[in-house]
């Protein structure tokens, strides 16, 4: 059991469209490219004494598109380019499945997969969250409902500057 006094709030960032550019299935490196203010706005969650966690489906995958080893070096890099610049992701969590995969193993009606809210509670158990004052940020309406069915806040990022977005909606909350 997790002591109430090590809780925080966190914030659960979607990756494609929120934190980089979504191009359609980004798995080269070559191919990322940050959102105007995400490096910034995940430093400030930082600072502000926030998980930063994120919450991203991975379809591809199950798709045949691209592996998962792909998913987890986009995921280094990401961790790589926030270290130079004093900042990190706590954890992240994916889901490759999709109920139409061309992959049997990754053919599948997961929980995980927004709108399920399966990688959340999952983050949520892992760490000492305060749910409470948590919330996610999504540019999809599947992300907003994987926030809402565990009734963490949701806010809709509908695209241009990050950090411009979140201050705008008053966070992170001191």
């Amino acid at each position: 059991m997790t002591n109430a006094d090590d809780m925080k709030p966190a914030v659960f960032f979607d990756r494609d469209g929120v934190l980089n550019q979504d191009k359609g299935y980004i798995y080269k490196v070559q191919d990322w490219s940050w959102i105007d203010g995400a490096i910034n706005t995940i430093k400030r969650f930082n600072d502000a004494n926030y998980w930063v966690f994120v919450v991203t489906n991975q379809s591809g995958v199950g798709r045949g598109l691209y592996a998962e080893e792909d998913v987890n070096r986009i995921h280094d890099y990401m961790r790589s380019e926030l270290a130079k610049q004093g900042a990190q992701i706590d954890d992240i969590r994916y889901c490759p499945h999709h109920a139409d995969a061309k992959i049997n193993a990754y053919k599948a009606e997961c929980n995980w997969r927004k709108p399920g809210s399966g990688m959340l509670e999952d983050l949520i158990s892992s760490w000492s969250v305060d749910k409470e004052n948590s919330l996610l940020i999504g540019d999809k309406e599947t992300d907003l409902q994987a926030a809402r069915n565990i009734q963490i806040e949701a806010l809709f990022f509908e695209g241009g500057n990050l950090e411009e977005f979140v201050q705008q909606a008053g966070y992170p909350k001191l």
